[in-house]
């Protein structure tokens, strides 16, 4: 039996993993208190008292705006990391899995963004994410890297959750309507990377995984309203507003798109509609 260790226990993707990954092998799953990223001598010892034969890394620093303050810290659990990740697993023989983000793109144009399109990340988280994707090929082992996007779920902190409370709390929500993306459900994350690691032969390489469609953030919000309409009195007034109206100190990309065409054509993996996932999730 295969042993699996997943950091980043309590996230929201590292959450739905140790229900999905159960199948495939013995779950080994940490948290930060038992792994912490940011001590690379700390890695080094757990992975090699683990001994797994997958490794995935679910854990990240992923407080966007914060980042710009703590570009060290950002830089060590998203960039240094992986790599020493990477470089265990390599040693071990292991297979790494790794999530990064769409923010190693400069959200230009409007077009989906395919996984050779050049980089060009437009804040420190986004660098960071950048960082640990080119350590990890840096090191050449067998790996796996899943970019995904706008990720949600009914756990931690994340758009879907803060909605659903500012909707019971205030009269009217005013939400940025020119970024596109896709949002995608951690549980559908968590089922795709275990039919990817299920298969005869893992896939490896690089990869983006993030549900069909796209949409902005207003039009996200209109589908959470709609979709949890009878957990409220009353609905709040939805209006869209262009992201420099709500300026925070980290840029964001305009255009999040991701092309899932290479995912499809290697593994046969593709992720439903992001309304339709959103259905499903709002109904547990």
């Amino acid at each position: 039996m295969k042993k699996i260790l997943i950091t980043g226990r309590d996230g929201q993707v590292g959450w739905e993993l140790q229900r999905t990954l159960a199948p495939l092998g013995e779950v080994v799953a940490m948290d930060r208190q038992a792994l912490d990223l940011a001590d690379a001598d700390a890695i080094r010892a757990t992975l090699r008292a683990v001994d797994a034969d997958i490794i995935v890394n679910a854990a990240a620093y992923t407080a966007v705006d914060q980042a710009e303050k703590e570009p060290e810290l950002a830089n060590a659990i998203n960039g240094t990391a992986p790599g020493i990740l990477a470089e265990e697993a390599q040693r071990r023989g292991a297979l790494l899995v790794h999530y990064s983000t769409d923010y190693v793109f400069d959200g230009s144009g409007s077009t989906p963004f395919a996984e050779e399109t050049p980089t060009a990340p437009l804040n420190v988280y986004g660098r960071s994410k950048l960082a640990g994707e080119q350590a990890i090929q840096a090191v050449g082992g067998r790996h796996l890297i899943l970019r995904t996007s706008w990720v949600y779920g009914l756990r931690g902190k994340n758009f879907l959750l803060t909605m659903l409370r500012l909707a019971k709390e205030r009269e009217e929500l005013r939400v940025v309507a020119d970024q596109i993306g896709a949002p995608t459900w951690s549980r559908l994350i968590a089922e795709a990377t275990a039919l990817a690691l299920a298969r005869p032969t893992p896939c490896t390489g690089l990869y983006h995984l993030t549900s069909g469609g796209e949409t902005s953030w207003h039009g996200f919000t209109a589908a959470i309203l709609e979709l949890s309409r009878d957990q409220r009195p009353r609905e709040p007034r939805l209006s869209g507003i262009p992201a420099s109206e709500y300026p925070l100190p980290a840029q964001r990309p305009h255009n999040s798109r991701l092309s899932r065409a290479k995912l499809a054509r290697d593994a046969g993996i593709e992720l439903p509609h992001w309304r339709d996932a959103l259905a499903l999730c709002l109904a547990q």
